[in-house]
């Protein structure tokens, strides 16, 4: 009997730490420059890097700096404003056509430690007729940086460094209660919790030992 009752007590007390540690994994985020095309007033993400695509005159493209886990939790630009808005007072010549551009550089929570974001900006770029949206940005945001991959990294040479690295947890976490997790380990309830469970072990051993030698 006591040694079911201890070896009940051993199972129940690992199940009290893997469920601590399954409270602190966390999930892969990455931290990159995203590309959307403004249809109507919804931003879409684009099927396509803006090095291929090659928008019409009236188009207006948008790229969100953001962490995002991947192209379904991509995180959009704050504001959709209309064509007419970004490039209405910037007249038509010949042989050119105008695009208009939204960057928005994210937040304060999106940068990477010692990066501090700009504020988003509109401009209108005006450019030969078969430019591609990379043609139009490098007219209107530079400097730019893109990887050896030929992945955007930098818009108006924001960020300074990184491209596309993987952070931690894209989730806020829940806050822990005072004192806890102080050390980044379980937290005190948990381990309280544990005690408990070797406590009533002990005591219900110590109960049998007693109804043995009564008998």
């Amino acid at each position: 009997m006591r040694t079911r009752l201890a070896s009940l007590a051993a199972l129940l007390l690992t199940l009290v730490v893997l469920t601590a540690g399954t409270g602190q994994a966390q999930a892969a985020g990455y931290r990159y420059w995203s590309y959307w095309d403004l249809a109507g007033d919804a931003w879409t993400y684009a099927t396509q890097g803006p090095a291929s695509a090659h928008p019409g005159d009236g188009a207006v493209e948008g790229f969100r700096f953001a962490v995002s886990a991947d192209s379904q939790d991509a995180t959009k630009p704050r504001s959709a404003p209309s064509f007419e808005a970004v490039c209405g007072s910037t007249p038509t010549k010949d042989n050119t056509k105008r695009v208009a551009l939204v960057i928005d550089f994210g937040t304060p929570q999106d940068a990477a430690r010692g990066e501090t974001p700009p504020a988003p900006r509109t401009a209108c770029a005006q450019v030969a007729p078969d430019a591609t949206t990379a043609d139009a940005l490098a007219a209107v945001a530079k400097p730019l940086r893109y990887n050896s991959a030929a992945l955007l990294c930098a818009i108006n040479g924001y960020p300074r460094a990184g491209c596309g690295e993987q952070v931690g947890d894209t989730a806020p976490a829940p806050k822990p209660a005072a004192k806890d997790n102080a050390g980044g380990g379980p937290s005190a309830s948990l381990l309280t919790g544990a005690a408990a469970v070797v406590a009533l072990a002990g005591a219900a051993i110590w109960q049998s030992r007693r109804r043995r030698r009564g008998n």
